[in-house]
């Protein structure tokens, strides 16, 4: 029993213990469990391989020690190091190297995308001065990888309001309201489209490398122990001098190939000149870990310096070719997205213009059968009109016949007496008027119903037309335009005839009350008092051409030539 307990506490004694660890990256927070005897590489390539990141010489982890921050170590255990002795221990995986090229250096999308928000929220807290003109258009590269493509039915006029995208510095410097920096964000948004997100994040990262302020570590220096402060500026091209008010021009440079060595005894930074006929350059830096931190950054900065120099090693060149493939997979990918894309709005389009096709089609029939209903009123009409005139026609020849007679007859009683031979060329001459009225508009009746056969015939042949295009319409080859204008000649037609008709039966009407108004006025009359004859129209009997004239009912004259008495 005494051995089992034993045995038990000696595995208890093997387990390892573990101490917690939280990391945040630019876009995420990650929790560890790790061994007390781990070093700071074992950490930082756990989390490497957890985000899938192989680009590693640029990055590490940092954590804050008092008033300063420090970089964890890679060949010292974690919790020998100066790290805060919380539970978990909180680590920022941020970049500690920048390129100096960002589109030659930077392979993988991910560490793109990670420096790409490191230099955003740098510019945004002003840690990196930026014009007011280049925050406008790197906020529109932001806009860009964030939202896509600007489609203006979708981002509509606020769609930014909660995003932060220039820095408050540039927003105060002008009078504007966000309404307005945002239609002048949105202005260069639209320029940019079909652009990916990691294009766009390479855009703004391009743009960035420019500022004066990118990619450069700050330390307050003096030149000797009694002069006035400086800063010391380290990045990827060397060491920089500058005025404590002044970060953007420094005073003096020193770039990594024209630098020997440099090297600190306590307080003391000494800057040695591959030209030994060069000054060597001393500064002093009141912080000892604050002296460990510079030395660190100008010995990886320089070792990068270095290694861009040289023949790419075979890691970075399988990256770089793995990258490639990717790019021109995605790039193959977003052709065949963007040409399926064209196709759904091609047949979204075609469906589109199948359907108003369909409903003009549908519309084009309905019309057709209404065409069609009023073209057969119209013929019933027109056959109904002809009848009528043609009936009239019979009636003012009859009329016509009847005033010839009774001008015949007023001839034999004007020879009676020379009175009433001038009462009767009186009554002749009224007679032959109204003859002539009574013939002129017999033949215009005539002509009108000739006209009004005509026009029923071609009704006819209008209302056949009209079903044979009916049946032509529900074709799919059906010419709409075609059908409009016959159908619209067809109307205009059908409403003349109409109103043709509606004034020949008003003439009738009139005519009918005339001849009965002439006919009272002739039966009595105390001259000719005709006992069998009813009078319906005028002739005239032109003696001197032997010709006799039909018209409308307006009285009788004889007219006759006398030679001599």
């Amino acid at each position: 029993m005494a051995d089992f307990t034993m045995s038990i506490l000696g595995l208890k004694k093997k387990q390892p213990k573990t101490f917690k660890v939280k990391v945040s990256t630019m876009d995420a927070e990650m929790e560890f469990s790790c061994e007390v005897k781990w070093k700071g590489k074992d950490l930082f390539d756990l989390v490497c391989r957890t985000i899938g990141l192989r680009e590693t010489w640029f990055f590490g982890l940092r954590y804050t020690v008092k008033d300063t921050y420090a970089w964890l170590k890679p060949d010292k255990q974690v919790l020998d190091q100066e790290v805060p002795k919380d539970s978990p221990i909180t680590f920022n995986f941020l970049a500690k190297f920048f390129p100096e090229k960002v589109e030659d250096e930077l392979v993988q999308e991910i560490t793109q995308h990670l420096f790409f928000l490191q230099v955003k929220k740098q510019i945004l807290d002003e840690e990196i001065f930026c014009s007011p003109e280049a925050s406008v258009l790197l906020a529109s590269y932001a806009v860009q990888a964030k939202y896509g493509d600007y489609d203006p039915n979708f981002h509509k006029p606020g769609f930014l309001a909660q995003d932060e995208l220039l820095p408050k510095r540039v927003l105060m410097q002008y009078q504007m309201t966000s309404d307005m920096w945002e239609e002048k964000i949105t202005a260069w948004y639209a320029e940019h489209r079909s652009i990916t997100r990691d294009e766009a994040e390479m855009e703004y990262l391009k743009i960035a490398q420019d500022l004066e302020m990118y990619g450069v570590s700050y330390f307050s220096i003096t030149q000797n122990k009694r002069d006035t402060e400086l800063l010391l500026g380290v990045d990827a091209q060397g060491l920089h001098i500058y005025s404590p008010n002044n970060k953007l021009s420094p005073n003096k440079s020193f770039p990594w190939s024209g630098i020997r060595n440099i090297s600190y005894s306590e307080k003391e930074f000494t800057i040695k000149p591959l030209d030994k006929k060069k000054e060597v350059f001393k500064f002093y830096s009141s912080q000892l870990r604050v002296n460990k931190l510079i030395l660190q950054l100008c010995i990886g900065n320089h070792d990068l310096f270095m290694r861009r120099r040289k023949v790419d090693s075979i890691e970075v060149q399988q990256m770089k070719a793995q990258a490639k493939e990717e790019k021109a997979r995605k790039k193959v990918e977003r052709q065949i997205l963007a040409r399926e894309k064209q196709m759904r709005e091609e047949a979204e389009r075609a469906k589109e213009e199948m359907e108003r096709r369909l409903f003009l089609l549908q519309d084009e029939a309905r019309m057709a059968n209404e065409a069609l209903l009023r073209s057969e009123e119209t013929a019933d009409l027109l056959a109904e009109k002809a009848q009528i005139a043609e009936e009239e026609a019979k009636l003012l020849a009859h009329k016509a016949a009847e005033a010839e007679h009774d001008r015949q007859r007023l001839e034999v009683t004007a020879l009676k007496t020379k009175e009433e031979k001038r009462l009767m060329e009186q009554k002749m001459r009224e007679a032959e008027s109204l003859a002539v009225k009574l013939v002129e508009q017999s033949e215009r009746r005539l002509k009108e119903a000739d006209h009004l056969k005509q026009d029923l015939n071609e009704a006819k042949d209008a209302e056949r037309r009209a079903k044979q295009k009916l049946l032509e319409i529900t074709k799919p080859t059906y010419p709409l335009i075609a059908a409009y204008s016959k159908r619209y000649a067809y109307m205009e037609k059908s409403k003349h005839l109409q109103d043709q008709l509606k004034e020949l039966k008003s003439e009738i009407e009139s005519l009918k009350l005339e001849e009965q108004q002439q006919a009272g006025l002739y039966i009595n009359s105390s001259i000719l008092q005709p006992s069998s004859t009813h009078w319906a129209g005028e002739s005239r009997y032109d003696c001197r051409h032997g010709r006799l004239h039909k018209n409308g009912l307006q009285g009788l004259r004889y007219e006759k030539t006398f030679h001599g008495d």
